[in-house]
């Protein structure tokens, strides 16, 4: 569509739903002759769309738009679409009109380039300008770009985020728009479950924690499916999980998910329970102890085993009972 007026023309890209990662350009009349880019002259990369403002006789020719594949490097081009300046007269000055303008909400990740298109059209050529609305200067001065009709914010970071202004102004006036950058980052863990080995009977306590905005929440998994702390002894607190009193059953690979509405991340980790039958082999007792007749005497006990057993002493063939001068500890689980 092309509204010939003297001042500006606006033409509309090719329709490409197919084809991603696009860059769009515009043949001037041939190849290899395209429009550059100025405060005259704009192209949305969001729309395809060329903009002139305030058309001149030099404008005048054929238009081709050209649709780019980035990734697969091919390339589509349009039919021409000619530019003829009309002949009843040329409209007067007037304020800008923001013809190309951002979303009132963008949604930013961590780490990835923003790009802010606004352009507008008027006469005399409107100047365009950014600001941040809240009066916070721009982050990082350096890193951002504001270029005619473009502000580009590389490795946006969450003191990025805020209201941004585009400013179009001329003699005859001035224009805005403006839109809310929010910052989101997908979760990201920094604390994982480890494969661990416990004894039966033992109590586990698996760390899983993530960054991330909004705030992840988590859950776990065992082999593969949800884990559902339907008893008391297996509790999920803020991503960790405890298991208490530790069984057989307990045995598998266990699955920390961490997730946000952009996205979910996960850790894998194994948990071995051992049970041992009580084994004197590394641990003998002494074949002989000497002690003072009037003296105490600690011999030590530690069989390996698991889970915990009870231990008691005898004296040749007559069991030892506790009283106030035998006494014996029931030691923890050994394994």
């Amino acid at each position: 569509m092309c509204d010939v007026d003297g001042l500006f023309c606006s033409f509309f890209s090719l329709s490409l739903s197919i084809l991603t990662a696009l860059t769009f350009s515009w043949i001037f009349n041939e190849y290899p002759s395209f429009v550059k880019q100025d405060s005259r002259r704009f192209v949305s990369q969001e729309t395809g769309n060329l903009y002139i403002a305030k058309v001149e006789p030099s404008d005048v020719g054929n238009y081709t738009c050209v649709v780019t594949n980035t990734v697969t490097k091919t390339q589509v081009q349009g039919p021409p679409t000619p530019l003829i300046l009309r002949t009843d007269g040329v409209m007067g000055e007037y304020e800008p009109k923001i013809e190309v303008q951002f979303p009132e909400v963008v949604q930013v990740a961590k780490g990835s380039t923003v790009r802010l298109e606004c352009f507008a059209l008027g006469n005399p050529v409107p100047s365009i300008s950014w600001r941040r609305v809240d009066e916070v200067p721009f982050a990082r001065k350096v890193d951002v770009r504001k270029t005619s009709g473009v502000m580009e914010i590389p490795y946006f970071q969450q003191e990025d985020a805020g209201t941004y202004e585009c400013v179009a102004e001329n003699s005859k006036g001035r224009n805005t728009v403006q839109g809310k950058l929010s910052f989101y980052a997908s979760p990201q863990l920094i604390e994982k479950p480890q494969d661990v080995q416990k004894a039966i009977d033992d109590a586990l306590v698996w760390e899983c924690k993530a960054t991330g905005k909004p705030k992840p929440s988590y859950r776990w998994m065992k082999n593969g499916e949800n884990l559902e702390p339907i008893e008391e002894r297996v509790q999920v607190i803020n991503g960790a999980l405890s298991i208490t009193r530790l069984a057989l059953n307990d045995i598998g690979m266990y699955q920390c998910v961490a997730g946000n509405k952009y996205g979910e991340v996960y850790s894998n980790a194994e948990l071995r329970v051992t049970a041992v039958a009580p084994d004197f082999s590394q641990n003998q007792l002494k074949s002989n102890t000497l002690v003072k007749e009037g003296g105490d005497v600690l011999i030590d006990c530690k069989p390996k085993m698991s889970p915990r057993g009870s231990i008691s002493w005898r004296k040749g063939n007559d069991g030892i009972r506790e009283n106030s001068r035998y006494c014996y500890s029931h030691p923890i689980t050994h394994i």
